[in-house]
């Protein structure tokens, strides 16, 4: 190749970059409206979003800050386990939720075998002064919660009912329940991995039956459980 045709081959590069340059300068906006038009980049970390039931009564739920505790006892919904043809509350969800149940004349559930949701332990469930607390009646809404995400706004008899529904209960490990304490979905959930889908769709559907709302932290952890369980369903009972 000749030295002159280099050049020229050159020459004619640097006028088409030349030209090139003319015609971005002249019509900067030609080149923004291209680019605007490309597709904009997916994060790969975004989270899923939460689909089912659940997921949609959830975003029904109205969002509010906690009402003030004052006024909160536990006799604001009841005065304990309300008593139906001659068994209370207790022991019906012993009854529902144990195998091997033995019941004694009084509709007490005197033993039975649990398969605890909360932390996947089975338990061997003996009624006695020192072995009772071994399973516990957990309220899936705490009270307290309730109370102050718009149970003061219903009447005794409504907190009552809230108390005792057999949808808001589950007979869980003690030591769990305990832990538990008044937390909600942002600050407690079961140790158990593969219950927490159910556990909160629980709660979903005690706060919609009741008309309670959730907080932002609330509602935000119940829709990070939600996403990793598609097409949760709510419990009926």
């Amino acid at each position: 190749m000749s030295k002159v045709y280099r050049i020229r081959r050159l020459i004619v590069v640097l006028l088409a970059l030349a030209s090139l340059a003319t015609v971005i300068f002249n019509t900067p906006d030609l080149w923004q409206q291209r680019a605007a038009q490309q597709p904009a980049a997916i994060p790969t970390s975004q989270a899923s979003q939460p689909t089912g039931a659940a997921a949609d009564i959830l975003a029904q739920i109205p969002v509010k800050g906690r009402a003030a505790k004052t006024g909160y006892a536990r006799t604001q919904f009841g005065d304990g386990w309300e008593i139906k043809s001659g068994c209370d509350t207790r022991n019906v969800i012993l009854h529902r939720d144990m195998t091997n149940t033995a019941v004694g004349d009084t509709c007490k559930v005197i033993s039975g075998t649990l398969n605890d949701p909360y932390t996947g332990k089975i338990i061997l469930f003996t009624r006695g002064a020192s072995t009772s607390d071994a399973v516990q009646i957990d309220h899936v809404v705490a009270l307290s919660n309730a109370w102050q995400t718009g149970a003061q706004q219903l009447s005794l008899i409504e907190r009552t009912m809230l108390a005792n529904d057999p949808l808001e209960l589950l007979a869980v490990d003690g030591k769990a329940n305990q832990n538990k304490s008044d937390g909600d979905a942002a600050t407690w959930l079961p140790p158990n991995k593969l219950f927490r889908c159910q556990y909160v769709a629980r709660q979903v559907a005690v706060k919609q039956k009741y008309k309670l709302w959730v907080t932002v932290a609330e509602r935000d952890a119940i829709a990070t459980v939600l996403s990793g369980c598609p097409g949760q369903i709510l419990p009926s009972a």
